[in-house]
């Protein structure tokens, strides 16, 4: 599995943080073994479909035979991104999972499975659905940036796929993160 991360627009140390409290940086004693980690530079480019698609080209094996990829978008980032797995599928290669923190208003719509993860109740229950899947909010309400700079102290709800009512699951948004990389590491 190749996990590929598209930050949206802020310092590259926010998104370092963010995947430090992942366990997803290789100098860490607790890291986690996800295959090979691809962060888009956003502070070089656009965050277009195009302008990730061209990264992944660059780094990965033709679609067809690269291996299986999990995007974890951020913000504007969601937006490149969803269109960028989009692209790959259509040219052969395989998603495994979409993962969008914050991308409010971003049509997230495909044939893999797609999560989401929102700052606040407002924003998860008016963004554009998703595919159905497991999906989380923060509550209480943190700031937009705090999802990416600090999820480890973000808490909220587990959203069940097709569930209006309780019972939910609070936990916080790193322990929902890990959950989904260990169910799409693993497959």
């Amino acid at each position: 599995m190749s996990l590929i991360i598209c930050p949206g627009f802020h310092d590259s140390s926010i998104t370092q943080s963010f995947l430090k409290e992942l366990g997803l940086l290789s100098n860490q004693a607790n890291s986690r073994d996800s295959g090979n980690i691809l962060i888009c530079p956003t502070q070089d480019y656009p965050v277009s479909a195009i302008h990730i698609e061209q990264f992944l080209r660059d780094r990965l094996s033709s679609p067809p035979e690269a291996s299986p990829l999990v995007f974890i978008s951020f913000s504007a980032g969601v937006v490149g991104a969803i269109a960028a797995a989009w692209r790959w599928q259509f040219l052969g290669g395989q998603i495994k999972a979409f993962i969008a923190l914050d991308g409010w208003g971003v049509t997230l719509w495909g044939n893999f499975p797609i999560h989401r993860l929102s700052h606040d109740f407002f924003t998860h229950w008016s963004s554009v659905p998703g595919s159905g899947e497991d999906s989380f909010y923060a509550d209480p309400p943190v700031e937009h940036l705090e999802m990416w700079r600090s999820p480890q102290t973000v808490q909220g709800w587990w959203v069940h796929p097709g569930e209006t009512t309780q019972p939910r699951t609070y936990l916080t948004a790193v322990e929902f993160l890990t959950m989904l990389l260990e169910r799409y590491g693993e497959e």
